[in-house]
């Protein structure tokens, strides 16, 4: 319980540098991340800085310090949460593959993780309104393990203190620093202590430079650091990737009736209640304790600006082979996170100056496995390898590429690549393309497919689609959104600068609104955004930036990607 509580109480010692009676530092930084002559604040120097302690933020510490044990030799290694503790961002319900974990922590069972309740059943269905087709099931799930992966992040993260690693949670980094070179030597966390309208309050406090002979970041999907760099050194070009492409995963956990529960069993479905065009389908996991982990995900390059992907997950808990399954039970919590779906074509060049990228952020994830955990980890494990040489045996982080290329992760990824761009042709085509490419082909097809547009392109204008009216909630199987919100656990300070800025504040009233109906209202599914009439009895719109997810929804999908 004590190393637990370790793990929370971390932070104390990084937050013991805002001490104004301190001396500062001989170094500062402005604002964008350029060393200035301004005010001065903190610095920590190590020799390798993590952002995120997810799976792949985690599985790159651990590798480090085993390294370090190996060759005799000491690196500092510091992870940087965002989260109040380690895990607390990570929603639970997961089909956990342990490949990368048998190669990380071998021992890992007689160490007590949190992986141990084993597939039971695999089952694939194909939804219409009304009933439901058992399909051959895909997935070969033989070995794997129903896990709460929240659960499993805070194991890890146990094991990277015991290897030596700093964790710091509760500070997110909020800028990169640079070398006059233009290379990056760490991160910059925010400002404490600031009002909404952006005043010092008298608890305020400066952030804080952590500094990295290496910098690894693990954000996970749409990382907004990695984003910023893929960008800034055009990564996706060097890297001959395309674009990435998202779909957004709405989840919720229920305990369920003793009698209803089988541990291990996992079900997967396809069809209703998205329509032809529409790619996604839905997932119910069977974890311990009475637990069901349930949940829709939708691609976010859908064309009907009507759609609303929360009432379209509502929906889906009546359906008739569904709903028996919830009757009697309770939801204990609920989420929503955007998932990677470009596979092998959109992976950008990983390394940057003075850093690589890793895990989701890259984007890992296996589409039709539905699975990024265990390549996110291996990618993490090379990535600290690569790092590892260049600071200790004078060989390139690029390195990293290389071995990323021919590891398993790039096999995997490679026989995966064309399944995802199949349904750019609808759910039948796609589902016929993608039988043959399983069964038949075996990931081994001659040629490649590419994505279709990006997926805020891919929004029609309202003109050529019908509202949808959706169900009102019944409050037993389907909620409104300020219930699920509650669930959720999201906290946001109100006194507290908003993170969600339009880039030209004019968009949703003369674009968002006459021509695509104000999509923002329904693809985000927290109700950040609503359109409300102000005194002159005109529709503006309004941002509950304290509902927010933190899904990225808003970054992937609106229309002219104005966050």
């Amino acid at each position: 319980m004590h190393r637990l509580i370790s793990l929370r109480s971390k932070s104390n010692s990084l937050k013991s540098l805002f001490n104004p009676l301190k001396s500062p530092q001989k170094h500062s930084i402005s604002a964008d991340g350029r060393f200035s002559s301004e005010a001065q604040r903190e610095s920590i120097e190590y020799d390798v800085v993590i952002v995120g302690a997810g799976p792949a933020g985690l599985s790159a510490a651990i590798r480090l310090k085993q390294l370090c044990s190996e060759k005799d030799v000491d690196l500092s290694v510091c992870v940087v949460e965002k989260g109040p503790e380690v895990g607390a961002h990570i929603l639970s319900g997961n089909v956990f593959e342990p490949r990368a974990l048998d190669e990380l922590l071998p021992r890992w069972k007689e160490e007590e993780a949190p992986v141990n309740v084993p597939v039971s059943s695999d089952k694939f269905w194909f939804l219409t309104k009304d009933r439901a087709f058992s399909l051959p099931c895909p997935f070969d799930n033989k070995g794997n393990y129903v896990i709460s992966l929240s659960q499993l992040v805070r194991w890890m993260g146990i094991k990277a203190e015991e290897f030596g690693v700093e964790i710091y949670p509760g500070f997110a980094a909020s800028e990169i620093l640079y070398d006059a070179n233009d290379s990056v030597v760490g991160i910059g966390t925010n400002d404490m202590g600031i009002a909404k309208d952006g005043s010092k309050k008298d608890t305020f406090q400066r952030g804080v430079e952590l500094k990295g002979r290496v910098t690894l970041l693990a954000e996970g999907c749409r990382g907004s650091l990695s984003e910023k760099l893929v960008k800034k050194y055009k990564l996706r070009e060097k890297g001959h990737a395309q674009h990435q492409t998202y779909a957004l995963g709405i989840k919720e956990v229920w305990e369920i009736d003793e009698s209803k529960h089988k541990p291990g069993a996992v079900l997967h479905t396809l069809g209703w209640p998205l329509d032809q065009k529409t790619y996604g389908g839905s997932f119910l996991y069977h974890m311990k304790d009475r637990q069901l982990s349930i949940g829709l995900v939708v691609a976010l390059n859908y064309h009907n600006p009507y759609l609303n992907p929360y009432e379209e997950f509502q929906k889906f808990k009546h359906h008739p082979a569904i709903r028996p399954l919830l009757e009697g039970g309770t939801v204990i919590q609920y989420g929503a996170r955007t998932l990677n779906e470009g596979g092998i074509q959109s992976i950008p060049y990983p390394v940057f100056p003075g850093g690589a990228i890793i895990g989701c952020s890259a984007g890992f994830l296996n589409v039709p496995k539905i699975k990024g955990t265990h390549t996110a980890m291996k990618s993490g494990m090379l990535a600290a390898e690569a790092a590892f040489g260049s600071l200790r045996e004078g060989t390139s982080l690029e390195s990293y590429w290389e071995t990323l290329r021919s590891s398993w992760i790039w096999d995997e990824l490679h026989r995966a690549r064309n399944y995802r761009p199949a349904f750019e042709y609808g759910i039948i085509p796609g589902m016929a393309f993608s039988s043959l490419e399983h069964y038949i082909l075996k990931g081994r097809s001659p040629f490649t497919l590419k994505h279709g547009k990006p997926d805020h392109e891919a929004t029609n204008t309202a003109r050529l689609h019908s509202p949808i009216e959706y169900p009102k909630p019944d409050g037993v199987l389907s909620f409104d959104v300020p219930t699920s919100l509650h669930r959720s656990n999201t906290n946001h300070n109100h006194d507290q600068p908003a993170h969600l800025r339009l880039k030209d504040p004019k968009i949703p009233e003369t674009i968002n609104l006459p021509e695509y109906a104000g999509p923002e209202s329904r693809y985000c599914p927290a109700r950040v955004y609503e359109y409300v009439s102000d005194e002159n009895n005109q529709l503006k719109l309004h941002i509950n930036a304290q509902n927010c997810l933190h899904c990225k929804a808003c970054d992937i999908k609106d229309p002219k990607s104005k966050h």
